[in-house]
């Protein structure tokens, strides 16, 4: 344990020292790049019951299963920025971000996930006043319609996203979002991570909302729900395209904003230099990124995920194929860390590398005992260079889109005592920069970085057991806020 203790410090003086070297500041990057942090509904705004609002799939979730959340905690109160966001800009200020990315709670404006239930002027109220309030600070909203908290009574009434019905009612939510914000609002995301979303949730089922049956749930069940995150992320797909027709036929042109998408990825490198191995990474990147991004460029999903699990692929129709096909105006990527992926026989059946031995990939995090990077939890290793292919790959399968880093960041374990010496986060920010920056030099269109996360806040079935924030949040006293050396670190590298 000492041992390695010294070795990551050693890591860390390095990194040090190679970040005092290099000449890297706003100045290094085009003019009008964006720099700012991103939040989610769920993570940050709190009151969830009351105040017009409807419950979503995660109110019920956490309610319901409370032993799956880490440290049996919820985001009813959250870091409560409903009732604290001007206190929340007036930080993303001091530090001097250009650009807020939050997401709006479906069921705060539509409690009962449609039109025809009511709109909740509550939330609309809400949301008006957080827009204002950034813009009269020089905070540019990016605002996310979908991250995660789907109104419960969509799920009640049609198993939300499982079921064709979401396409249109979520394309009603979209046009009342842009009809009450549109006018201030210029970038616009539709979906947040619609792969983890229908992964995560259809696969492993450790998320809201709990399906019919999953192996934590009823350990006797046999239920297999390949054919539903296939359905599901069909139907995220559809409603995206959807809501980015809407907003182009009847307000892109008066509001003169922008939409897209924000997708996630590992960087996936082949484990060896066999061709077997070159070709898994290809296909886990196929199944993954591609997955979302192949139909947005050609209409279609990728080849690799037709000839693997084709028996579970819905089919586009062509009126379908048309809309999706070029249903962005630009990308947004969330990237954290980086993966090897070595070949597997098909037939392999180990429940541990499930989903993807569907597609007879192994993704690892060592090569020959060695770490892709230095290690910060089980599952997330430090590879910043990650980034830089990720965009160049992006830049090369949709013709040099425009992209945003709509996400990227890393986490340190809550020990339960404030802590505001976060070297790591900036390393971690600082290196991610640097080959973002060197990514533009190779000619990719990245206008945006968002670094998650403003604050620490609820992650999901982490709880607050870990902390992704620029600014400390005490949790043991009335959510006091206390910027972290990440964040003046921040603001020097902004002025």
């Amino acid at each position: 344990m000492r041992m390695q203790g010294l070795v990551l410090l050693l890591v860390f003086f390095i990194v040090l020292v190679e970040s005092v070297q290099a000449s890297l500041n706003r100045s290094s990057f085009p003019d009008g790049f964006l720099f700012g942090a991103a939040s989610s509904a769920y993570q940050y705004e709190g009151a969830a019951y009351g105040y017009g609002k409807g419950p979503s799939i995660f109110d019920t979730f956490t309610r319901r299963y409370p032993d799956k959340i880490k440290d049996h905690s919820s985001g009813v109160l959250a870091v409560d920025s409903y009732h604290r966001y001007k206190e929340d800009v007036g930080i993303m200020k001091e530090i001097g971000l250009d650009a807020y990315r939050f997401s709006i709670s479906w069921s705060r404006v539509l409690p009962s996930g449609k039109l025809s239930g009511g709109v909740n002027q509550e939330g609309i109220k809400y949301y008006n006043n957080l827009i204002n309030e950034l813009l009269s600070n020089g905070i540019e909203p990016f605002v996310t319609l979908f991250h995660w908290d789907l109104p419960q009574a969509l799920e009640d009434e049609y198993d939300g996203f499982l079921s064709s019905k979401i396409v249109k009612d979520f394309a009603d939510y979209a046009d009342l979002c842009y009809k009450e914000f549109g006018d201030r609002v210029k970038h616009w995301i539709t979906l947040n991570e619609p792969m983890a979303f229908s992964s995560i949730i259809y696969t492993i089922g450790t998320y809201a909302p709990p399906q019919r049956c999953y192996k934590w749930l009823a350990p006797n069940c046999t239920y297999n729900s390949t054919a539903e995150r296939y359905i599901v992320a069909h139907n995220q797909i559809l409603a995206h395209a959807a809501a980015v027709k809407v907003y182009r036929e009847n307000y892109q042109i008066s509001q003169k904003g922008e939409i897209g998408i924000s997708l996630n990825s590992l960087w996936i490198i082949p484990l060896t230099k066999s061709k077997a191995d070159k070709d898994a990474a290809s296909r886990a990147l196929d199944f993954t990124l591609g997955w979302y991004m192949e139909p947005l460029n050609s209409g279609s999903y990728p080849a690799e995920m037709y000839k693997y699990v084709g028996g579970f692929l819905p089919s586009f129709s062509r009126e379908q194929s048309l809309m999706v096909k070029g249903s962005f105006d630009f990308i947004g990527l969330n990237y954290y860390t980086s993966n090897y992926a070595a070949d597997i026989p098909c037939n392999i059946q180990n429940p541990s590398i499930f989903p993807v031995i569907e597609y007879c990939v192994n993704l690892t995090t060592e090569r020959n005992g060695k770490p892709i990077g230095p290690k910060v939890t089980d599952y997330f290793y430090i590879y910043p260079k990650g980034i830089r292919e990720l965009l160049l790959y992006t830049k090369n399968k949709l013709n040099n889109p425009v992209i945003y880093i709509t996400e990227n960041g890393v986490n340190e374990i809550n020990n339960g005592i404030i802590s505001l010496e976060d070297d790591i986060r900036i390393h971690y920010i600082h290196h991610h920069l640097s080959y973002l920056r060197k990514s533009i030099v190779e000619g990719v269109n990245v206008k945006g970085y968002l670094t998650w996360s403003l604050l620490d806040n609820f992650e999901w079935t982490e709880g607050f057991t870990l902390r992704y924030g620029l600014v400390f949040v005490d949790y043991n006293n009335g959510l006091k806020r206390y910027p972290k050396k990440s964040a003046y670190w921040f603001k020097e590298f902004l002025h």
